[in-house]
Formats: C-alpha cells, structure tokens, sequence
C-alpha cells in the first residue's frame, strides 16, 4: 500500500514539474514575442516623395527600422494621401495616424502662440529661425502640445513663402491689389495680405491646383520648392520672391502609440528624428535655388522688389504684426522677438 502511494505521488509530481515547465516555457515565449513585437506606424503628409521633407521623412522611417532592429516599422503616406494637415492632426489625436509631419497651423485655434509664425517678416534668415525653433522658446511651444494627445518630436524644417499669381508681374505692393490669393486660414494671414491690398482666399492646400486652373484663385502664396515639385508652373506664370513669411514644419507622434513602445524604443524614435531634422534642414536650403531655375525654365516670369518696395510692403503689415500681438499675449511676443532679436545679433 506505500509502495503504490509513493508510485503514485511519484507520478503527480512528474505530472507537476511537466505542467509546471510547460507554463514557464509558454510565459517565456509570450514575453520574448511580446518584446519581439512589430510596432507598426503611418506617417502622413503632404509634400510629395521627392520634396526635401519627403526624402527626409523616408531616411526617419529607415533610420527607426533599422536602429530598432525590424521592431518598429513606418509606413510612409505622401501627397495628402491621408487627407488634409488639419485631418492629418485629428487622427493623430485619435490614433488613426501616428506620425505627421507638416505646419501646426491648424492648431493655433487651440494653442494661439502658434500663430506667431504666419506674423510677416519674423525671421530674416534659415539659420536665424532654426536656432529660434531649437531654443528654449521654440521648445516650449511643442512642450504645450503634450495635453493634446500627441507627443512633439521635433521643429522639423522649414521655408521662407514667395507669391506666384496668373495675371500679371508683381513688381510693387501696387500690382499685388485685387489679386484673389490663395492663404493658410489663419487671421494672421487673412489680415496681412488684405493690408496689402490683396483678396485672401483661405482654402485647404489640396485643393489649389484646381481652383488656379478654374479660375476661381489668381494666385497662391507658398515656398518655391513646393510651387515646383506640385508643379503649379503649370497654372501660374509669374513668381515674385517676397520671402513674407517662414512656415516652420514639426514631426509629432500619437501619444496612444507612443506610450506602448519600451524606454529603449521611444529613444530610438527621438534620436531618429533628431538626426532627420538635421538632414531636412540641409535639403529644404539646397533645394530652393535648383526649384527657382527649374520654375523658370518652365515659363514662370521672377521678379524681384526693391529695397523700397519691400520697406513700403513691412510698413502696411506693421499694423497686422501690432494687432495679433495683443490677441495671441504681448509677453510671449516679446518673449519671442527678444529671443529672435538675439540670435539675429548673434549671427552678425
């Protein structure tokens, strides 16, 4: 009789330590798959694949895949595929999208210090606004994007906006009147081109190419290496470098998706699109005399304003500048333009 018990004792407690094993292996497994787990993401924006910030946002997706050894892969949607900025924005808030990378314009409803960036004639050079973007008062206007459900990465890039219309040489602020000109929506712009004496048209940068060849805008408003590589050459002949405005550009993540990736993970995403906004930079720069040339072997006439046509153009927006200044808060702006105007000492 203990013999047979002891059998059977025996035979449980091998039953025991094989059940027992076979959990352990099964947890095991779990969590090597768990850790092993392919992270996937979209990325969302508008430019087109060969626009310097589409070569850069291709390098960031390789640069991540590469340094999280295949755990987190980023899928690439260009060319407004996934819809407009402001759309882009709200699925990154929802989750829908991960990455976007493009103006926060379309916030600055909710986050109005973002709205400095449409004031005309912030920022005289690149290499003035990056270090701005890079500074503690650009860094703590992305660090106010954290209670929107989205995690800023990075002031990305960025270019200085010329006008192009389809009737006729800008040469002077006089042939800018009554022009119908396409412009972010935002009050900023609203209300500096119509100190100009121009006829804003806010309208979603999707939908420009249409209205310009049905006649229902004369003109737009926008970088020159955008004007190219969207061929507007094609429905406007003149161009008229006026660098108005710099429209600075950020990569930011879904918070939802970025809290699940590991420690190790989020700083390979951050290192990645430190080393992309460095690259994007050098392109967005290097690219803009070769669109020049290239619009203008395509038919577009370039005209340049004199230094007085320029004074008399900072003169009529000076009011707008003012004017926002109260709405958006005058301790930021000051706050702002004190750090701007240090730089620009800096760099002379």
């Amino acid at each position: 009789m203990g013999l047979n018990m002891s059998l059977i004792n025996y035979k449980n407690i091998n039953k025991w330590v094989l059940a027992g094993g076979l959990a352990l292996s099964s947890l095991m497994t779990a969590t090597m798959a768990y850790a092993n787990e392919v992270k996937t993401a979209r990325l969302g924006h508008i430019f087109t694949d060969s626009h310097p910030r589409g070569i850069a946002m291709q390098r960031f997706a390789d640069t991540v895949k590469e340094k999280s050894n295949g755990e987190i892969t980023i899928d690439i949607f260009s060319s407004s595929t996934l819809g407009s900025e402001q759309q882009m924005l709200q699925a990154i808030q929802g989750n829908v999208q991960q990455f976007y990378l493009g103006s926060l314009s379309p916030l600055a409803g909710r986050q109005k210090e973002l709205q400095i960036f449409d004031f005309p004639f912030l920022f005289q050079s690149h290499e003035e606004a990056a270090q701005v973007l890079d500074g503690p008062v650009g860094q703590k206007m992305l660090e106010n994007l954290y209670g929107m459900r989205m995690y800023p990465l990075t002031w990305s890039g960025g270019a200085f906006r010329d006008l192009a219309n389809n009737k006729h040489a800008v040469n002077s602020l006089e042939d800018m009147k009554g022009l119908k000109i396409r412009v972010m929506p935002t009050k900023v712009a609203i209300d500096s081109f119509q100190a100009m004496g121009i006829n804003p048209v806010p309208l979603a940068y999707s939908e420009v190419f249409t209205a310009l060849e049905t006649g229902v805008l004369d003109g737009h408003e926008n970088p020159v290496v955008d004007m190219y590589q969207n061929k507007l050459y094609e429905v406007e002949n003149n161009l008229t470098t006026t660098n108005h405005v710099y429209t600075p550009v950020a990569l930011v993540v879904s918070k939802k998706w970025f809290d699940t990736l590991t420690p190790e993970q989020q700083a390979i995403v951050r290192s990645a699109a430190e080393e992309t906004r460095t690259f994007q930079r050098a392109q967005e720069i290097s690219q803009v005399e070769h669109a020049l040339e290239q619009l203008e072997e395509n038919g577009m006439k370039i005209s340049t304003l004199s230094p007085e046509d320029m004074n008399e153009l900072r003169a009529v927006v000076q009011p707008v500048f003012d004017k926002h200044t109260k709405i958006i808060g005058a301790e930021f702006v000051e706050e702002f333009v004190t750090e701007r105007d240090r730089v620009r000492q800096s760099l002379q």
